[in-house]
């Protein structure tokens, strides 16, 4: 059953790249605008490169890879592997082709799906292939938000030919909703698939406070812009003035003032800035300057962990609305949520042994958590525990602002 459960999801996920894809031109699969974007075509090999690196060559007997040179050049950052090629350099990968780089996804997923159809895979190595696919679902995420900032550069910048888009819906009211206090447990259970910094689960004092019940919207953002927040050295943190002054950011990525009038760059095209939006592309300096003037602050990662509801098995973008739209949850699905916490390892955190354990633990310092998800994030993907983390800088992922106050 659980080789049966895995080899559906493996399809499932593999083919919802495929999606993702369609419609795209080949101009579009070698794209890197910026170091800490990839182009789709190394997204692409890179997802196949992990599959094969550690599950097909380390567990099925007898396997040689077709492509030895690939081990360099689509690894990530796993330096117990060998020296990865530099991130800055993946888009000058001539060779191989695109046409190879499809014929490598399907080589290897047709060794991998006969593999697990003919038992010839260990538990261990079934449980690498799961994390292959939630591996393959955050770069899911990562082609869209890297296509989107290269697209962005273009003089004529094309939306994905797939998308549709709904119309507007009205938003709620912000509420405050009561935080808890005391001693409440946070972090994964075990049930079901988690990455291993979502746990282990552990205890942690709330001091009570309330939290926002939705994400701060476009109408609300552009107060704070017309009150001078980008102007108002005071609200900000030392690093995000710098930041602010060196890159002569007076709005979120993406707006654009066209006669007068906002307008925002989205992946279905350039849109007039729809109001009732989550506020979306701000880094967490810009989460921080607007809360502080507002009177209120970021929520900690536990603090959200503890208000935020289960999201249920289906949470992802509906008909590839790949924009933040109002309405609907107002926790998952829209953007994700900057918190006032430091990606940290939770008490009794050890990496897994091996190359393995460089997916996540090696990261934690200097970023930040993000919680919930966005509307990039695919169905399936979400849960209440996820933590996700950048830098404080950055804010090419759809990443917003859920507001949150101290106890009276």
């Amino acid at each position: 059953m659980q080789d049966e459960a895995i080899l559906r999801r493996l399809k499932g996920v593999r083919q919802q790249t495929l999606h993702l894809c369609e419609g795209l031109q080949p101009e579009d699969f070698g794209l890197q605008a910026a170091e800490f974007t990839s182009p789709l075509k190394w997204h692409l090999a890179h997802t196949t490169w992990f599959f094969e690196t550690f599950v097909l060559t380390p567990y099925l007997n007898d396997y040689r890879s077709s492509h030895p040179e690939f081990q360099r050049i689509f690894n990530s950052y796993y330096q117990t592997l060998g020296q990865p090629l530099s991130r800055a350099q993946r888009h000058l990968q001539a060779r191989p082709t695109l046409e190879e780089v499809w014929r490598y996804r399907t080589d290897i997923l047709d060794t991998l799906q006969n593999a697990i159809s003919m038992d010839g895979l260990s538990p261990e190595a079934l449980n690498l292939v799961s994390l292959g696919t939630h591996h393959e679902q955050q770069h899911q995420e990562l082609m869209l938000t890297d296509l989107k900032y290269c697209w962005s550069f273009s003089p004529l910048p094309p939306g994905m030919p797939q998308a549709t888009r709904s119309g507007p819906i009205r938003q709620e009211p912000l509420e405050w909703q009561p935080l808890p206090e005391g001693v409440w447990e946070v972090g994964h259970d075990g049930n079901g698939f988690a990455f291993d910094n979502e746990g282990p689960r552990h205890r942690t004092y709330l001091a009570g406070g309330n939290l926002a019940s939705r994400p701060v919207t476009n109408r609300e953002y552009l107060a704070f812009m017309d009150d001078g927040g980008y102007e108002t050295p005071a609200l900000w943190l030392s690093d995000g003035w710098t930041t602010v002054q060196n890159h002569g950011w007076r709005s979120p990525l993406y707006w654009f003032l066209k006669d007068d009038q906002w307008w925002v760059y989205t992946l279905h095209g350039c849109q007039p800035l729809d109001p009732d939006a989550p506020v979306c592309h701000v880094s967490a300096y810009e989460a921080h300057a607007y809360a502080t003037w507002c009177g209120a602050r970021l929520p900690t990662e536990a603090e959200w962990e503890t208000a935020a509801p289960d999201p249920g098995p289906d949470q992802g973008p509906v008909n590839g609305d790949w924009h933040p739209r109002p309405g609907g949850d107002a926790w998952y699905g829209a953007v994700w949520q900057w918190t006032a916490s430091a990606y940290q390892p939770y008490p009794g955190f050890r990496p897994a042994g091996g190359a393995v354990g460089e997916y996540n633990g090696k990261f934690m310092c200097n970023q930040l958590t993000l919680r919930g998800s966005s509307c990039a994030t695919p169905a399936g993907h979400t849960r209440r525990t996820y933590r996700n983390f950048f830098y404080p800088g950055d804010r090419w992922q759809f990443t917003g602002i859920r507001l949150a106050q101290d106890k009276e």
